[in-house]
């Protein structure tokens, strides 16, 4: 049998000269606390953005008396069945309502409207407001060519007619 000491080997480290939350263990390891901070995923918006589109979203919906909706992410395979699916399973009164559904990776934006909304929109006017959101996106401006969709649009709807 052997008796022996602990000896700590390689440099001496002083303790003062360390980083808050550091501290030199028993065994001459550093232990490092650090905060826990939440992975968040990046979003495609800034807070002033969503802002500005739902202003948007809420002034068109409002005058042109339609429920507009934007779809933004994958829209799969069959881009228009996607899309369609889900205008039917957005909710409320689904014959007033319009959904813009925009895929970036996919460059698709399929708009499909309810009842009511076609007879208000007509396609030329649906061809003119994804043309221009398009040449918005090709810019960069996501966000400005949805909002510009969005008042062509409104504006190709006029007023509810009572």
């Amino acid at each position: 049998m052997a008796a022996g000491e602990v000896v700590k080997a390689g440099p001496v480290i002083d303790e003062s000269q360390l980083p808050e939350g550091t501290v030199v263990t028993s065994t001459g390891r550093l232990s490092v606390a650090r905060p826990y901070e939440l992975a968040t995923p990046a979003l495609p918006f800034t807070p002033v953005q969503l802002s500005r589109l739902d202003e948007a979203l809420t002034l068109a919906s409002r005058s042109a008396g339609l429920s507009f909706s934007i779809y933004l992410g994958e829209l799969g395979s069959d881009t228009h069945g996607e899309a369609q699916q889900l205008h039917a399973g957005s909710g409320g009164d689904v014959s007033h309502s319009v959904l813009i559904a925009v895929s970036p990776a996919q460059r698709v934006v399929e708009i499909v409207t309810g009842e009511e909304a076609a007879r208000r929109l007509p396609d030329r006017g649906l061809k003119l407001a994804v043309m221009s959101m398009v040449a918005s996106f090709k810019e960069g401006d996501l966000i400005g060519g949805l909002v510009s969709g969005l008042r062509m649009l409104c504006d190709q709807a006029g007023t509810p007619a009572h």
